[in-house]
């Protein structure tokens, strides 16, 4: 007789630090013999997975794996039907990149060739140990996981690159105070043009020749009747700034 055993004393606290037990993959069986897909469908759930349905057919794979996406699908390659197990596993690859292990006693080498186009994960012989079983579905699994991580990030990639401002193309600009129109009509000054549609920031200073002409200021510093401005100034700079926002222009 079984001695009954007292309730856990765990305390809430460590009850909310517990470590989430892993949710068991969902395994679809494929298999149109009765009694080979219930010894499977034993096996697999002494394995520790769930199993999401069970198909005789390669249309009614398709159609259970639509209203409810397994994790995996576990596919006899000859089944009842029209569509052969190898269809059915390009259709669940190719829509709903659900990955897709072969069982079957038939080990003809253009049956194997055949079932390579459909990308499966594995292709496992009949009669097969439950390790084996395991194994390959783990792997495939993970590959998996591992396929669906590397798309992601093309995605965030591709959604990056296509942020990415350049400046290509003919610019409408003022011949008189150098405004560029942008694609909305607005006319803005160059600075404000090009930050707006690049990675580009701009810092406003003089250059030797405006300083000298508009300032009657060198680049060294030196100025007609006074210094105080150069003399704060490094050698090669003036002590003047423009900043960028004109209230005069957008």
């Amino acid at each position: 007789m079984t001695t009954p055993q007292k309730p856990s004393s765990t305390s809430p606290a460590s009850t909310l630090f517990t470590k989430a037990k892993k949710k068991p993959a969902r395994i679809l069986v494929v298999e149109d013999e009765a009694i080979t897909a219930a010894d499977l469908q034993d096996r697999l759930g002494a394995l520790g997975y769930e199993i999401s349905g069970w198909a005789t057919s390669g249309e009614e794979a398709i159609e259970l794996a639509r209203a409810d996406k397994p994790d995996l699908a576990l596919m006899d390659i000859m089944l009842r039907g029209k569509m052969n197990g190898i269809e059915a596993a390009r259709i669940l690859r190719s829509e709903l990149a659900v990955p897709v292990i072969f069982l079957t006693a038939n080990s003809n080498d253009a049956v194997l060739d055949k079932a390579k186009a459909s990308e499966p994960f594995a292709y496992l012989l009949k009669p097969f140990e439950e390790r084996q079983l395991r194994t390959n579905i783990e792997m495939a699994l993970y590959k998996n996981k591992m396929e669906q991580e590397r798309e992601e990030l093309i995605r965030q990639l591709q959604d990056a690159l296509a942020k990415v401002k350049t400046l290509s193309g003919l610019l409408p600009i003022c011949a008189w105070c150098k405004d560029v129109r942008d694609d909305e009509g607005y006319w803005l000054r160059v600075e404000k043009y090009v930050e707006k549609n690049s990675a580009a920031k701009f810092s406003h200073s003089l250059c030797p020749s405006c300083a000298e002409k508009h300032f009657n200021t060198s680049a060294t510093g030196s100025e007609g009747n006074s210094s105080k401005e150069s003399d704060s100034a490094e050698e090669g700079e003036i002590a003047f700034q423009f900043w960028p926002n004109n209230p005069t222009k957008k």
